[in-house]
């Protein structure tokens, strides 16, 4: 198994790195009156995923910090969830498009948990 130097190293954030990518391509369809109030939001909580991962990455020396951010790393997972539903009752993301999404970020969500309930595994 490879060292893990930065969060970068971790699977969990290059998965979300890559949801976030995903979802920039997502709205180009989106009509133009409700690009920004539903593109930024999506865009936001998305990028802020990986963001709380390589800051509780950064703060696993302190169990309560990293756990902290984890959860808010969950959160923003579920957000991104909800923000995602609304451009899919709008038809303007199809329901596959959708769901893979919402998969994705239910596996982001277990990987979260896991890590939040056994934080000594990445103390320093």
């Amino acid at each position: 198994m490879e060292k893990i130097r930065t969060h970068k190293d971790l699977n969990m954030f290059r998965l979300s790195f890559k949801i976030a990518m995903n979802l920039y391509n997502l709205p180009k369809d989106f009509p133009t009156e409700v690009n920004f109030s539903l593109t930024n939001q999506t865009r936001r909580s998305s990028r802020l995923i990986s963001a709380n991962k390589s800051e509780a990455f950064r703060k696993r020396k302190y169990p309560k910090a990293f756990i902290s951010k984890l959860s808010n790393a969950e959160g923003e997972c579920a957000e991104t969830q909800i923000w995602l539903d609304f451009p899919l009752s709008c038809n303007y993301i199809n329901i596959n498009d959708n769901n893979d999404c919402d998969n994705s970020y239910d596996h982001n969500i277990a990987m979260l948990v896991i890590m939040a309930q056994h934080p000594e595994n990445w103390s320093l």
